[in-house]
């Protein structure tokens, strides 16, 4: 017998009741990334612009310059950070629910266009027409932002549909798709939909648990019967591993094993143990938690922090270097936010275009 999910799970960004030992034991072990100076400088300052960007936009939705919901993704930088330097943007799809900025940035979409997306600008990355909860870019293989939970599931199960019938009918290179959800939508019906299709199809698709802990006020523990998600595709035959997502190379890691996997066998689970450190949106105080269990995460478990301790004791940056990503950084955030105040809103006449309507 091979190694049973207990002894695969990772270590969890809180105390987590300990994972059984389940029906499945063909998975290796997962071994955690090991990059060379320049990836992990690079995963460094993806985790940072990714911070210094939700900041930001936290700032400006306070000032009003962005409406309507904003879902901020502090806390969880290193789930999207390792998971999509493992894809090959353009050729592998991304989709996700509504907390998608990180997403779109790890994508390679550049931080002007996001943030002129967040204040609704012309120049935003969706023509200022989707705003922060509905973001798309085809080019960048990213394909939403979607604010219905777990739609997404299904439409990425469509997406790896779409991988294989290209690969297995018309012959072209396969790719795989990563579908992000949180451990709120887990709980949805569609989600189980899209699990039986995807292993009867055995489609290329990582489904991708971001658990946060809190499924917007409610934690998962109070809201799940089985809290340990990455057991949620058992009845469908589908393997699941639980990670550290507060670990960028223990995410890395994760990351190629699942994708193999799914390109030679169909889906895979993963649960990321992570925690977001403000509230479900910039509208939710927060208050269902204490400020000591934010506090205790942010100093013992970040990922940035964490990112940073290890550059240094493996002597791939030294405090200076680090100083120097976080300016270089914070002024790459600062003109996508000047840029996107200043940016022309859209001409009301795009209200036609990019939809379907009826002109008769």
């Amino acid at each position: 017998m091979g190694p049973s999910p207990k002894g695969r799970a990772a270590a969890s960004a809180r105390q987590a009741t300990p994972a059984e030992p389940g029906r499945f034991d063909a998975l290796p072990e997962l071994v955690r990334y090991a990059p060379d100076r320049e990836t992990y400088r690079a995963f460094y300052r993806m985790m940072l612009l990714i911070r210094r960007f939700e900041e930001k936009a936290g700032q400006l939705y306070g000032m009003g310059l962005i409406g309507g919901f904003c879902h901020l993704y502090i806390g969880q930088e290193a789930v999207v950070t390792g998971m999509q330097a493992a894809i090959s943007p353009g050729r592998d799809s991304v989709i996700t629910g509504y907390r998608d900025h990180g997403h779109m940035l790890a994508c390679g979409i550049p931080a002007k266009a996001v943030m002129a997306e967040l204040t609704g600008r012309a120049a935003g990355i969706s023509k200022g027409k989707g705003g922060s909860m509905h973001m798309f870019s085809v080019a960048h293989g990213f394909f939403g932002g979607h604010g219905i939970v777990g739609a997404q599931v299904p439409l990425g199960a469509g997406l790896a549909f779409a991988h294989k019938y290209r690969r297995d009918v018309l012959g072209e290179e396969g790719g795989v798709t990563l579908a992000y959800f949180g451990d709120g939508a887990a709980n949805q019906g569609q989600v189980y939909e899209a699990f039986n299709m995807a292993e009867l199809w055995k489609l290329p698709v990582v489904f991708v648990i971001e658990n946060n802990q809190y499924a917007m006020g409610t934690s998962v523990n109070r809201a799940s019967s089985e809290d340990q998600l990455y057991r949620r595709g058992e009845s469908f035959r589908i393997e699941g591993l639980q990670v550290d997502g507060m670990d960028v190379l223990a995410v890395r890691g994760a990351a190629t094993l699942a994708i193999e996997w799914a390109k030679a066998r169909g889906p895979i689970l993963l649960e990321m143990k992570t925690y977001r450190y403000r509230g479900h949106s910039m509208s939710d105080p927060a208050k269902y938690r204490t400020r000591d269990e934010v506090s205790a995460v942010r100093e013992h478990q970040d990922p940035i922090d964490r990112a940073a301790r290890e550059l240094m004791e493996l002597g791939m940056a030294t405090e200076a270097d680090l100083k120097a990503i976080d300016r270089e950084v914070r002024a790459e955030v600062a003109e996508a936010a000047d840029f996107a105040e200043q940016a022309p809103e859209p001409d009301l006449a795009e209200l036609w275009t990019d939809v379907l309507a009826d002109r008769s």
